[in-house]
This record gives C-alpha cells, structure tokens and sequence, in this order.
C-alpha cells in the first residue's frame, strides 16, 4: 500500500470520526493529537496538512475515494468508516448518512456481510449488562478477584490488537465498558448505563472513537491489516505499539474505576485524569510481563468467540 493510499484511507476515518457533529472539543483535539502521532511515525503521510483539509471541508469523500483504486483497499474504507462510525456505540442517523454515501463513492461489490458483527458489538457497547445480568449489591469488595478480572480482560484486548482485520479492535470498547460495568457491580452499585460508564471513560481523557482510530491507525502504519478484511481470521500480526496501549488502557481503566467507585464517585475531574496517566505508566510496565499470555490468547481468536465474550458476562 503507498502512502497515498494510507493517506486516503486515513482521510475516510477522519471523515467517518466527524460525521456525527457532535464531538466535543475535547474529543476534537484527542483525534488531532492521533492523527499527528500516527503522521510522524515515518508514514509519510503528511497529516499536518490532512487534519485541516479535512476538518475545514477541502477533503472530501470523493477525493479521498478516488486515489483508492483496488478492490481490497475501497472494501477496507468501508469496514473501517463502519468501524469508526460504531466505535462509541449504534449510529447516528448523521453517520448512517455518511455511510450511505461513502458506500455510493465506493461503488459496487462491496462484502457487507461484517456488519452484522459490527453493529452487534455496537449493541453491546450502549448495553454493556448484557442479558441477564444483575447488579450485586457487594457486602465486600474482592480486590483480589477484581484484579484477576482487570488483567483478563486487558490479556484479551492486547490480544486482539494482535489480529489484522480492520475490525478486529472494535471489539475492544465494549470490552472495557463492560469491564467498568462490571466493577460498578462489584461496588454494589447497580444503576450505572452505559452513558454513564462513556463519560467516566471521557472524563479520564479516552476518547472512543479515538481510541479506535488509533488502534487502526498503527496496524496501518505499521503494515499489520490483513488482505482479505472481512470478519476475524487467525492470522497474527507482529507485537507492536497498539498491542501494548490496548492493555495499559484497559488495565488503567479497570483500575481507575475500582479507585473511582471504591471512593463513591467522589473523584474531580483533574484527580481522575491524574490517577488514570498514572496507573498508565505503571500498566505500560506490566504489559511486558503479560506479553506470553496476551500472544497465547490471540492463537485462539476468532470472530465468533470474540462476539461470544463481549457478550458474556464477567465473572
């Protein structure tokens, strides 16, 4: 792939992350911040220039379709704009729009059969209780068990950054907001939805759709996305980057949310910030340490296990 074509297909996930209008500036600014990392990875792709063109509407999707030429590479736009688009949960009439359209741009012969896994993990991240779950109301907090249940989880999301279809990482939100759910639980606090848990995500300054575009971003750059895009397959890539920042994340939310709740919400917001970075320097560290497990894990990924354990209850 040239670095044309990473540019284009870049442009089409920036368009997709705005889509919706509806983004505050903070979120704005976490995916300039994206965006330019993954332009100064020697990438060649010139984002200092891309950031503006599109936000200010000089790049728009028939330009950025139109320097993708392959069939492979017009089908990845697409799984990845739906990607983006379902990030932070089902979409928006706006980003529907948007879709519709890029799918216009595209042409004909596009493989829309990963959708429905798509927007089933888009489901599960506006619903992270899943069916049958109950809140427990916790006599006592098993710090012990929460921990094992943080590191399981963080274990699963650096092995799917591990796979190399383009939506392979999605599955990672849902995992995490389930994971806070679920220690909300713990707490003995039941009335916590998935609004909730977004903006305890927000607040400690992870943006949703940033955090994918980034994941993306790097198996992009780094040459990681598998030819043939739809759905999971077994095929695993290198260690890099976004391996390592899907598990210090997670990791750093879980624990994050054991101190947040554990402290009956009564964290500002420049503490939990705070807290959060740094329990993310202490994670980065323990991830070298979970490395074996985490590659061990993505041996045994597939797309309907992975459906399966974002839909499962923790435990």
């Amino acid at each position: 792939m040239t670095a044309e074509e990473q540019r284009a297909l870049l442009a089409v996930a920036l368009l997709a992350a705005f889509a919706d209008g509806d983004k505050s500036d903070v979120e704005r600014e976490e995916v300039k911040r994206i965006a330019a990392t993954l332009g100064g990875q020697g990438s060649g792709l010139n984002v200092s220039t891309l950031m503006p063109d599109v936000l200010l509407g000089r790049l728009g999707l028939h330009q950025a379709v139109s320097a993708l030429k392959a069939k492979e590479h017009r089908q990845l736009a697409y799984e990845l704009a739906v990607c983006v688009c379902d990030a932070d949960g089902v979409q928006t009439v706006a980003e529907q729009r948007f879709l519709a359209s890029l799918k216009a741009e595209l042409g004909g012969g596009l493989d829309t059969a990963f959708e429905t896994q798509a927007d089933a993990l888009a489901r599960e991240t506006d619903a992270p209780t899943g069916e049958g779950a109950a809140a427990s109301a916790a006599a006592g907090v098993d710090r012990i068990a929460l921990d094992k249940m943080i590191f399981n989880r963080a274990v699963l999301c650096g092995a799917l950054e591990l796979l190399p279809q383009s939506w392979a990482s999605m599955a990672i939100i849902p995992l995490q907001v389930k994971l806070v759910h679920g220690i909300a639980q713990a707490h003995g606090i039941g009335n916590v939805d998935a609004g909730m848990i977004k903006e305890f995500i927000a607040t400690a300054g992870v943006s949703l759709t940033g955090q994918y575009l980034e994941q993306f971003g790097r198996k992009l750059v780094g040459g990681l996305l598998g030819s043939v895009l739809g759905g999971l397959g077994r095929g695993v890539g290198s260690v890099g980057t976004g391996m390592a920042m899907s598990f210090a994340t997670t990791y750093a939310l879980g624990q994050l949310a054991v101190r947040y709740y554990g402290e009956g919400r009564q964290m500002s917001t420049a503490l939990l910030r705070q807290t959060y970075q740094d329990l993310l320097d202490s994670a980065r560290q323990l991830q070298q340490q979970a490395l074996p497990q985490i590659q061990q894990q993505a041996q045994t990924l597939d797309a309907g296990k992975v459906l399966e354990m974002v839909r499962k209850p923790l435990e």
